[in-house]
C-alpha cells in the first residue's frame, strides 16, 4: 500500500470540507479524536491482560528446610548380635 504524500492528504481534506461543510468538520475530528484514543485504550488494556494471564505469577518462593548438622538425629545404635550358643545354653537350664 503506498504512503499518502502531502498532495493526496489535501486532496482528501478538500473533499470532506465539500461533503461534510465547515461547521460539521471540527466536529468529526473531534469524533474521530475520541474513537482513536479509545480503541489505543482498550487494546492496551487487552494487551497488559494477556501479558499478565501469559507471565508466571510472580509468587515468593518457599523456603526448603534443609539439614544441618545440630538437626541431625543419630539413629538407634544396632542391637548387638547374640551367639546362637547363649540362647541354647540358657533354654537347657535345669530348675
Amino acid at each position: 500500500m503506498p504512503n499518502i504524500g502531502p498532495a493526496e492528504l489535501i486532496m482528501i481534506l478538500l473533499v470532506a470540507l465539500v461533503v461534510f461543510g465547515p461547521r460539521k468538520l471540527p466536529e468529526l475530528g473531534k469524533s474521530l479524536g475520541h474513537g482513536l484514543r479509545e480503541f489505543r485504550r482498550t487494546t492496551q488494556g487487552l494487551k497488559d491482560e494477556l501479558s499478565l494471564s501469559a507471565a508466571p505469577a510472580a509468587v515468593a518462593p518457599v523456603p526448603v528446610a534443609t539439614a544441618t548438622p545440630e538437626a541431625v538425629v543419630p539413629a538407634a545404635p544396632a542391637p548387638a548380635p547374640v551367639a546362637a550358643h547363649t540362647l541354647i545354653a540358657t533354654e537347657a537350664k535345669p530348675d
